[in-house]
């Protein structure tokens, strides 16, 4: 073991501990994967990264290093709060990008360009698939959310990296109110991402009385004057995460759909993590070549070492 460099950030917001953790070990060179998978386990953190000189590959390509990241459960090709949280960590401690204003990162999913828009970082977001689902699949991960049919306004499997459903429903209440069989999702193997615009379209809205009472408790009085265009939550069992507190790549790839398709403008802002008590804010925009570009504050918490 030896005494390597370690900081844990909050992402996607800049108020500590009211956006999304991240512990970052800032030199992972020698960890093994068992390692590295041992230690994000113990963080129980929903990421962990490690930092890492970039491959021959990476290097020729730009890279100014290399980071893997770790769930609980499992290792991601790419996440987004943690590209935002490494890449703070990474200049916090002398790092020394190429190219002004711009960094790249090196991860599973390849090359993700980061670039400094105003004071706030934002990164590329990663080439998307995705595609329409059936009725047949929709049915036990709606049933497992507890939603009805009618409050979905459309769904979609999106792919940049990691794998989520998305689904864009009828109201903010409609959100905040969901009480996931969180068992059920993991069964099915299925990462969910749930949107709402705000102010909820008009008709075909539907209020359960106690979905209301419980919409109304957990956003308290911030849903009334949030400036935010949308509410997302996620929750992805699969990989040991009941419900992240705030999601780039989820952002990342409904952002993606969500302008393509016309749902969302071209600039928008989304909150995500109220149920949990956190204050997440993530900041999409879309410049003339299509790029979608996810942005968000990250504030140091904890600096030090970590033995390892």
């Amino acid at each position: 073991m030896q005494a390597r460099t370690f900081q844990q950030v909050d992402v996607f917001t800049d108020t500590a501990f009211l956006g999304n953790p991240l512990a970052v070990v800032l030199d992972g060179t020698g960890l093994s994967d068992a390692q590295m998978q041992s230690f994000a386990r113990w963080t129980q953190l929903s990421e962990t990264t490690f930092v890492l000189p970039p491959t021959p590959e990476g290097a020729a390509g730009g890279a100014d290093y290399r980071v893997r990241i770790f769930t609980p459960g499992m290792e991601l090709p790419f996440a987004g709060h943690p590209t935002l949280g490494t890449a703070h960590a990474w200049l916090s401690v002398g790092g020394q990008p190429r190219q002004s204003g711009q960094l790249v990162q090196e991860c599973g999913v390849g090359l993700v360009t980061l670039k400094q828009l105003g004071e706030r970082w934002a990164f590329a977001a990663p080439p998307l698939t995705r595609s329409d689902i059936s009725a047949e699949d929709l049915g036990p991960v709606l049933a497992a959310l507890g939603l009805d049919a009618s409050e979905v306004i459309a769904a979609q499997s999106l792919n940049n990296g990691p794998h989520w459903l998305g689904l864009l429903v009828d109201s903010v209440d409609t959100v905040l109110a969901l009480e996931p069989d969180h068992a059920a999702l993991k069964k099915l193997g299925t990462k969910v991402g749930v949107a709402a615009r705000r102010p909820a379209p008009a008709g075909g809205l539907i209020r359960r009385a106690n979905r209301e009472a419980r919409a109304f408790t957990a956003s308290n009085t911030r849903i009334a004057n949030d400036p935010t265009d949308l509410e997302v939550r996620a929750f992805a069992a699969p990989v040991g995460v009941a419900e992240d507190p705030v999601t780039g790549s989820l952002n990342a790839s409904l952002a993606q759909w969500l302008m393509a398709d016309g749902h969302m403008p071209g600039t928008y802002s989304a909150r995500q993590g109220t149920v949990l008590g956190r204050a997440g804010q993530v900041f999409l925009s879309q410049d003339t070549q299509a790029q979608v570009w996810v942005g968000g504050d990250v504030v140091g918490c904890i600096q030090g070492t970590v033995n390892l």
